[in-house]
């Protein structure tokens, strides 16, 4: 249902781009923004990994680094089926995390050391394979075309006002709500994408990392965390808010139309009902277990600081 709902959309956003071009140019109009958007998405869809790492300052992690971070994510890789992707840190106080790349083959997982620093070794692991979820489900890819449509067709809106075959369609008025509602509504629907892919990934990573618990502690830890401590990173790129696995910019606690991400609490629930016998009461941290496969960093105890 997930991809057939995330289909329904992008089918959305693409009569979306069409039809503002069709407004501005009519069906020559349309032609030229279907080729201006395509090399718009080739040219995202082969450089966004770097520019997105670039923007954030992202620096790459060795294997066998201190924490085990790398490990972690390559032994979590494996389970998933999916290449070893790069993995990178990024330098802000607030806990967050994100995965990016064109196809599995050209991935990437960055974390923050804000989410190394409060989050135990399971939670981690719940967040890593939460981000291996979207490499495998290629939401990096599905995100990247939503976000470079987003953009061309606010670019086109703003275009408007600049081709007289517009306004003889439209009139000034007509001219004036395109240029605000188009916007408007490609940053929906592209919103609505991203809440789509979110609920997604939390029950691939979970069943990657075989305890839904983990993300789900972890989750509510990377809310309250988000909530109160600034990314300037994000703040300065707020296109890319949608890529962590918590809004950076301070999420709505709402499904609302305007969310870039589930509310927090709706995502912990599907998370906690994946577990039958959990306790009603809030998540709690992991303790721990026998039978995890995550390798350990060297480090004694089970919670952070990992810097």
């Amino acid at each position: 249902m997930g991809y057939v709902k995330t289909a329904m959309l992008m089918a959305a956003m693409t009569a979306l781009f069409m039809g503002v071009g069709y407004l501005i140019g009519g069906s020559g109009g349309a032609l030229i923004a279907l080729v201006v958007a395509a090399g718009m998405n080739a040219f995202t869809w082969w450089n966004s990994d770097r520019m997105v790492l670039k923007m954030h300052n992202a620096q790459p992690v060795s294997p066998g680094d201190r924490a085990g971070l790398y490990a972690m994510t390559a032994e979590l890789a494996r389970n998933a089926g999916l290449p070893e992707p790069k993995v990178y840190l990024i330098d802000t106080p607030q806990p967050n995390a994100f995965a990016t790349g064109r196809n599995p083959a050209n991935a990437a997982v960055a974390v923050t050391k804000g989410l190394m620093q409060s989050l135990s070794r399971e939670e981690l692991a719940g967040v890593i394979a939460h981000e291996l979820a979207h490499i495998r489900n290629h939401d990096t890819a599905i995100m990247t075309v939503t976000a470079t449509f987003a953009g061309a067709i606010s670019m086109l809106a703003n275009f408007a006002m600049f081709f007289g075959g517009a306004r003889e369609r439209m009139g000034m008025i007509g001219t004036l709500m395109m240029m605000f509602l188009a916007p408007m509504a490609a940053a929906l629907v592209q919103m609505a994408i991203s809440r789509t892919r979110e609920y997604a990934a939390d029950k691939a990573g979970a069943e990657i990392c075989g305890h839904p618990l983990w993300l789900a502690s972890a989750l509510e830890k990377i809310a309250m965390g988000a909530a109160r401590i600034d990314n300037h990173a994000a703040e300065r790129n707020p296109a890319t808010a949608h890529m962590f696995i918590i809004n950076p910019l301070h999420a709505h606690k709402h499904d609302s139309l305007f969310a870039t991400h589930p509310a927090t609490e709706n995502r912990i629930a599907a998370l906690r009902a994946m577990t039958p016998d959990a306790a009603p009461a809030r998540a709690q941290s992991p303790r721990p277990t026998s039978s995890s496969r995550i390798p350990k960093s060297g480090r004694r105890g089970d919670a952070g600081p990992w810097s």
